[in-house]
């Protein structure tokens, strides 16, 4: 058997390519839908371009979105991840709020890149917010994938160098510009494992991984974008370790089991209220918060 790393996965079909430099299409044997771009596997050969899953080697961490039906894989086993946001169109901080606590939870590094940069004033208009997470200790890099490729790439690949990076956005916020732009044949990548997979260009999209240029070593993973971003996996006290700005305050409100909503004496909403913590990720927390609750009231079976 041979190892090889999962580069595109769809449904129960793979792409992956072997410590050799050989790309496969791979299945399992039973038809499992959970193994993801980044799983280091054991494969048997079926032929000179196929394979077969034997098994799938223990994962470092894990990077994934959830609704309260199921959970959504997006890639494993990472050195660091990223969120693309821009000016415009605006982002949501929202989404950006839930992204960092999923990499909080998984212990996964975690930087902001601000793309468009080249908007300038677009860009002073969110410099507030951005100066928020740089403050709570997030790097931010600031590039202009589009109208400075050259630029942005000498901005990030020292950074990129060496590891396996997730990277995340929402539509609309350069994050294809800026994959095209690390990986000049991104594209032709992509079509070529969607053919592969038999995803068919009418398929929603899917995680792929790509080497840089000349450097098999630093991996990018390109995950699709998204509007939304559910955090259904997640415990409280998960979220509330989650956000960095709480943690000199954690055990100091009245009750073992605040939730930071509504109960008297919570230290963590006076900071919020007297500005000590950031407000508006304070209540972006508490919708998540409102969010367990709801799911509690109505599925108890799935909290």
């Amino acid at each position: 058997m041979t190892l090889a790393l999962v580069v595109g996965a769809f449904r129960a079909r793979c792409i992956v390519r072997t410590d050799e430099g050989e790309v496969l299409e791979a299945v399992t044997r039973s038809r499992r839908s959970d193994i993801a771009v980044g799983d280091r596997v054991r494969i048997a050969l079926t032929s000179p371009a196929q394979a077969v899953i034997e098994s799938v080697q223990a994962r470092s961490n894990v990077f994934r979105r959830s609704d309260a039906s199921r959970a959504k894989l997006l890639a494993v086993n990472l050195s660091q991840a990223a969120i693309v946001l821009a000016a415009r169109p605006a982002f949501s901080e929202d989404v950006l709020v839930r992204v960092l606590i999923e990499a909080e939870v998984e212990s996964i590094p975690i930087a902001l890149i601000v793309n468009k940069h080249d908007l300038r004033d677009e860009r002073a208009r969110i410099e507030a917010r951005i100066a928020v997470y740089r403050a709570l200790g997030y790097p931010v890099f600031d590039c202009a994938a589009r109208f400075d490729c050259e630029r942005a790439r000498e901005t990030l690949l020292p950074w990129l160098a060496g590891r396996t990076t997730l990277l995340l956005g929402e539509s609309g916020m350069g994050k294809s510009t800026l994959v095209n732009c690390l990986v000049p044949d991104a594209g032709l990548r992509t079509n070529e494992i969607s053919e592969a997979l038999g995803a068919g260009r009418h398929t929603t999209t899917f995680t792929r991984c790509f080497a840089l240029p000349h450097d098999a070593a630093t991996l990018v993973i390109d995950s699709p974008g998204f509007q939304n971003f559910g955090l259904f996996h997640v415990s409280q006290s998960q979220r509330v370790h989650a956000m960095r700005e709480f943690a000199p305050l954690n055990g100091t409100c009245r009750f073992n089991n605040c939730t930071h909503r509504n109960e008297p004496a919570c230290a963590i909403r006076e900071a919020a209220e007297t500005g000590r913590i950031d407000p508006i990720r304070y209540r972006l927390y508490t919708r998540l918060v409102d969010e367990a609750q709801a799911l509690a009231r109505a599925r108890p079976d799935r909290v």
